[in-house]
């Protein structure tokens, strides 16, 4: 290799070449770097804004949609509109109230064909973006069908179609439940058609890009699209010309109403690029029906930059015809490399085993300390960072044993736990089986020989009538106690006696079952029965489930206190509530309280009495729910489907 002349291996040429390299190489791919790095956070910038922008005027039409249903519904619960309805006047009332309101239609209908209508046939009022075709439209109003009715403008970029008018129209459907004199539910629908609805337009253009928020030469726009028509906009076509029935270009339709996702980025807009957001809109079957669209020119921007650039680029040639005479007459003088070295040893010392030396020529005594330091530093470097792996990764494995540990112990907690219940069940289920057969043979016995002895007395047999009425009571008493036992033990072989009964009646009888114990507790008992609808149950079954919840509120109130029953009617559903003052149970205990075998009553108790209520109105299609707070009382909740008939 051969060896540079002595001029060019001099420490001063050096240094005059180390100077140089920084302000006439490295600065302009620096510089043009960040450049193109703050191009970058502009464009950013607007698109942040863009989406800001997209924002308000999402939750403009968001608020105009909620506002459309709260109005609506307001109207549907007013005295004014049943007093209407009782007089049969209600064209009249509806007519008014649509001018006052601004809807564009406004009518009372049973038909369930949009789903908010169907949610306001069910109870619940709803306002969402519908797409009315020509044909809904003019039966509502010919003036809407006309004023819907949009002539198509044949657009740069956008997907071809035959169509040349857009006759359909996008409209905000709001509807809510109104009962009528008859006692049946309808829903008042209304709606305002949003095609050429420029006051609608024009306010989110306002609300969005209010004056000086924009750069001179800019401008914001806002549209509204159907499909990927532009039936509500203040673009312009011409200067005074909306362009209404212009059409958005197919990158932009497939992106946003092909895949549902917002476009955030610039697009060609009608005639012109602009920052661009766009959103579908999506109606009440949850399909996207068109978009909303915030925008501003991009143009200024564009011009801002490039002058930019044009200034900076300019200002480096200045600075740099003025530095460069600076930096040549100090790099004479200045000893970069043992400065270097020095600011190296002290990053070092101070933690920061990355510090290296600058780069320097390859003769030199100067430069060979530098290399050999820098080669101790890597080493350095290289088993420090070996250590760290080291220790993060034995880190690692030990948090995973631990955690696998963990899961393990939890899953083998729950397996036993439940492998406990199901033999508790089994075991149970075994010997009452077994108990309930042995008991049925002697009782079959007894009524046998009774009616027996019946026979045989005769009309002496009268006497004791009352007596063997007793006996044959008691007896079906044991048998319905078997019977209780083997549904127990085999739930399934035993579906009850299902039958239509009403549960503000087996409520009643079920206080006059456990009225010895409420007295007897010093418990002031308290009941309301509103509901009127039957339900299909057993009856000794609820029974049973009342009874149970009775008698366990009189066990949470041993020192006295309220209890309080009620039954009512609520969505086709029998909601029938037990509610103590007692001492209430603890978030554990209620978590557990439904779970077979598990008791607070120690001996004085099974575990099986609200698990047995639970499986009673489960089978039924109902749900028992438990509330409770400690101090305050509990609350037991039967919900049953209301059998219609």
């Amino acid at each position: 290799m051969a060896r540079l002349p002595k001029a060019l291996r001099s420490v001063r040429v050096r240094l005059l070449v180390i100077a140089l390299l920084p302000m006439l190489v490295l600065l302009p791919i620096l510089l043009g770097s960040t450049v193109w790095r703050w191009s970058g956070k502009v464009d950013a910038i607007l698109v942040n804004k863009v989406t800001g922008d997209l924002t308000i005027a999402d939750q403009y039409l968001g608020q105009l949609i909620e506002t459309s249903g709260e109005r609506l519904d307001a109207i549907a619960r007013s005295v004014d509109l049943q007093e209407a309805l009782q007089t049969g006047s209600p064209d009249d009332f509806l007519a008014g109230k649509r001018a006052d309101l601004g809807f564009d239609f406004l009518r009372i209908t049973r038909d369930g064909n949009w789903p908010v209508v169907q949610s306001a046939l069910g109870g619940q009022w709803q306002s969402r973006i519908d797409v009315f075709d020509a044909q809904t439209l003019a039966t509502l109003s010919p003036e809407l069908a006309d004023r819907a009715a949009i002539p198509l403008v044949p657009t740069r970029g956008a997907v071809p179609t035959d169509r040349s008018v857009e006759t359909r129209g996008l409209v905000i459907h709001s509807a809510a439940p109104v009962t009528l004199p008859d006692g049946t539910r309808a829903a008042l629908v209304g709606g305002l058609l949003l095609n050429r609805n420029l006051d609608f337009i024009d306010t989110i253009n306002a609300l969005v890009y209010r004056d000086e928020s924009l750069p001179q030469g800019s401008q914001g726009t806002a549209t509204l699209f159907l499909d990927d028509v532009r039936i509500s906009t203040n673009v312009r076509l011409f200067e005074n010309v909306r362009a209404l029935g212009t059409r958005v270009s197919a990158e932009v339709r497939a992106q946003v109403l092909g895949e549902g996702r917002v476009w955030l980025d610039s697009a060609f807009v009608v005639n012109d690029w602009y920052i661009s957001a766009y959103e579908p809109i999506f109606d009440s079957f949850g399909a996207p029906v068109g978009m909303l669209y915030v925008g501003f020119l991009e143009t200024p921007f564009t011009e801002a930059k490039r002058n930019s650039i044009i200034i900076l680029g300019v200002a480096f040639l200045l600075i740099a015809l003025t530095s460069v005479p600076v930096f040549l007459r100090w790099a004479g003088r200045i000893f970069r490399p043992l400065e270097g070295m020095t600011r190296t040893i002290d990053r070092v010392e101070s933690g920061d085993l990355s510090a290296r030396n600058p780069p320097v020529e390859a003769d030199g005594e100067i430069a060979q300390v530098a290399r050999h330091f820098d080669s101790l530093l890597d080493g350095l470097e290289q088993r420090d960072r070996e250590l760290r792996e080291w220790g993060e990764t034995l880190e690692q494995r030990v948090a995973d044993r631990t955690r696998d540990l963990r899961e393990a112990h939890q899953q083998l907690e729950q397996t036993t736990e439940r492998l406990i219940i199901s033999e508790k069940l089994a075991a149970v289920g075994e010997i009452t089986a077994s108990v309930a057969h042995e008991i049925n043979n002697p009782v079959a016995v007894i009524q046998g020989n009774l009616d027996l002895a019946r026979s045989n007395l005769g009309e002496a047999g009268h006497k004791a009538d009352e007596e063997f009425r007793l006996i044959d009571d008691q007896v079906y008493r044991i048998g319905v106690i078997v019977s209780k036992l083997l549904h127990f033990a085999r739930p399934e072989e035993y579906s009850g006696a299902d039958r239509l009964v009403d549960p503000s009646q087996v409520l009643h009888d079920c206080l006059v079952l456990t009225r010895h114990q409420v007295q007897t507790a010093g418990i002031t008992c308290t009941a309301q029965t509103a509901s009127t609808s039957p339900v299909r149950i057993s009856r000794t079954e609820l029974q049973q489930v009342i009874v149970n919840l009775i008698l366990n509120a009189v066990h949470a109130m041993p020192e006295g206190g309220t209890l309080h029953v009620s039954t009512t009617e609520e969505d086709g559903e029998i909601i029938l509530t037990v509610q103590d003052t007692g001492k209430g149970i603890d978030p554990a205990t209620l978590a557990r309280i439904f779970d077979p075998f598990f008791t607070t009553k120690q001996a004085q108790g099974t575990g099986l009495g609200l698990s047995i209520s639970r499986q009673i109105v489960s089978r039924a299609g109902g749900q028992i729910t438990a509330q409770s707070t400690l101090g305050a009382g509990s609350r037991f909740t039967v919900r049953l489907p209301v059998e219609k008939i």
